[in-house]
């Protein structure tokens, strides 16, 4: 077997948290990090930046929503580094409060991209996590915010320990019909595309860590979800109160815990602290 070198990768990591994850990890991780970004020449500006501090990312082009995209770099992992180490799923997208976008058009775009899209991330690179790894999902405190705000018979089902991947996908599916159909209040949904999408990451990451410990248990492979605050970014804008290397820490935390660590696990994590929810 050849010895590869260790490598940990972050999805949306052009700005904002996702850049302050990479940077920190440049800083921490023994091993290479490779930063993703949609876009080619942001993603290849954010390496320079990081390079000006003296640190040595890689770069890799990502658009989640291209699942072309998401097998191009598998291919690339496999190649260069035998597999993956560590992997944190940050790219997400939220409109503006005041966006005129219609309701139905929001909930389909943002659950497209921060849960579907999300989800194939995950589905594709999960397999090649070698031992011991580390996968982050970068949920948010407004999905539990949207669970608190659902109907008792929805937050039933999200809290289940016996849902699968596919019930889920199935109730994700669901909210975006009925956002079309104009009756996704009276079906029990909350008025948050952003946070019912963000719910989705968090019950997906309890699933997905179920699933390993049931498949690859000998592995060792922590896989926990985690909400990085209300963090100053082009997303939130100035009403943030965290800088981004604030709202890094905790993600960083959970790639970075040790070989032997048995937990967290399948947790929603904020402020290192496991959330109850």
């Amino acid at each position: 077997m050849p010895s590869y070198t260790r490598v940990a990768l972050v999805t949306g990591a052009n700005k904002g948290i996702g850049f302050a994850i990479a940077r920190d990890l440049c800083r921490q991780f023994p091993g290479d990090v490779v930063l993703t970004a949609r876009d080619v020449e942001r993603g290849r500006a954010a390496v320079q930046q990081l390079q000006a501090e003296g640190l040595s990312p890689r770069f890799h082009q990502l658009d989640i929503d291209d699942l072309q995209s998401i097998r191009v770099l598998r291919a690339f992992l496999r190649r260069e580094y035998g597999g993956l180490n560590v992997l944190v799923n940050n790219a997400g997208i939220a409109f503006k409060i005041d966006d005129p976008t219609p309701f139905d058009i929001q909930a389909e775009m943002t659950l497209k991209t921060n849960f579907f899209a999300t989800r194939n991330v995950c589905s594709e690179l999960l397999p090649i996590v070698k031992p011991h790894g580390r996968v982050v999902n970068v949920s948010s405190l407004q999905g539990s915010k949207a669970l608190e705000n659902c109907s008792e018979d929805l937050q039933e089902k999200f809290r289940c320990k016996t849902l699968t991947e596919e019930d889920l996908v199935e109730l994700m599916k669901k909210f975006v019909e009925d956002t079309k159909n104009e009756v996704h209040e009276r079906e029990g949904w909350p008025n948050s595309a952003y946070g019912v999408s963000k719910l989705g990451v968090t019950v997906l990451s309890r699933i997905l860590a179920q699933r390993l410990d049931e498949k690859r248990q000998a592995d060792r492979i922590l896989l926990n979800a985690c909400c990085p605050g209300w963090v100053k970014t082009d997303m939130v804008g100035a009403h943030g109160s965290r800088t981004v290397e604030e709202g890094a820490e905790t993600p960083v935390y959970l790639a970075l815990l040790p070989p032997d660590a048995t937990g967290p696990h399948g947790q929603l994590v904020r402020d290192k602290v496991v959330q109850t929810w």
